[in-house]
């Protein structure tokens, strides 16, 4: 009995998208498990030509299959393909498919784990100093983060009204055990690079040269469709962290201080960007 359409899709899913290639593919458990092909079989399901074989006549699909592949991963990371080079990018996002299968059934999941993995096959670091290699994975943080938020939530659909979530109206004591929540259409990123403008620049047609590595803090979000971010203080970054995982205002002060240390103009600082952050949606109340 031949076999059905479904287990002929699923075989030859299993074939062409083995990283190892066709011929491990045909040797896979999963395509043996559908149809256990030797050569007679294989030559039934797809004929060989006067000019190819069936192995060769399935390896077309096979390259185009990562073909595809490859140019998901370009159009993601377009800074990270300048910066790194044709060449060097095409090696190391090959090897990331070879060795981080697509396992989605949506291509905007594929590149998830391309910072992680430049992260993990880094060249070993020569000094303290941020670097090139450091530089290379601080864009492709930036740009994954920018395909997250633009595929993720968003506030295009809600009212214009925001209630202002500030101290005032309520006692410090009510305020401080306040649990305020960061949207989910706000993501936060600390980098060793200023490497949002290199993003700009290349999307823009006119790059720029590496930059000079200093402490950047990001805000990335979304508004009418378009992901926009921001730069912005020490401060703003630890404090909407700190209430981003979950702390009350009071935990998230404590922080803040912890981190930079007290300041006289602090709870007017506070205020200033409660004020800003509720206009712009980024936080809301619990």
């Amino acid at each position: 009995m031949p076999p059905t359409l479904a287990v002929l899709q699923t075989w030859m899913q299993a074939v062409i998208q083995h990283p190892a290639g066709v011929a491990a593919g045909l040797e896979s458990p999963m395509a043996q498990a559908c149809i256990p092909v030797g050569i007679e079989t294989l030559n039934q399901i797809l004929p060989a030509t006067s000019k190819q074989s069936s192995q060769e006549r399935l390896q077309i699909y096979a390259q185009a299959y990562f073909a595809r592949l490859l140019e998901v991963l370009q159009a993601e990371y377009p800074t990270l393909r300048h910066y790194m080079g044709d060449e060097l990018f095409t090696s190391f996002a090959s090897s990331y498919l070879q060795q981080r299968p697509s396992r989605s059934y949506t291509l905007s999941q594929l590149g998830q784990q391309f910072p992680q993995y430049l992260k993990e096959t880094r060249p070993p670091a020569m000094s303290d100093r941020p670097d090139w290699a450091d530089f290379l994975i601080n864009c492709a943080r930036l740009e994954r983060v920018y395909a997250e938020v633009f595929d993720g939530p968003g506030p295009e659909f809600l009212g214009s009204e925001s209630a202002e979530i500030s101290p005032n109206g309520v006692s410090p004591e009510e305020f401080l055990t306040r649990t305020i929540c960061v949207t989910p259409w706000v993501e936060l990123l600390e980098l060793q690079f200023p490497v949002h403008l290199c993003t700009s620049s290349v999307r823009q047609g006119q790059p720029i040269d590496l930059p000079e590595a200093r402490p950047t803090w990001l805000l990335v979000t979304r508004r009418e469709f378009i992901v926009r971010r921001s730069e912005i203080s020490r401060g703003e970054f630890v404090l909407l962290s700190a209430m981003k995982s979950g702390l009350t205002v009071e935990q998230a002060l404590g922080r803040l201080i912890e981190v930079t240390g007290p300041t006289k103009d602090l709870a007017s600082q506070v205020r200033q960007w409660f004020r800003q952050w509720t206009a712009a949606r980024y936080i809301t109340r619990e």
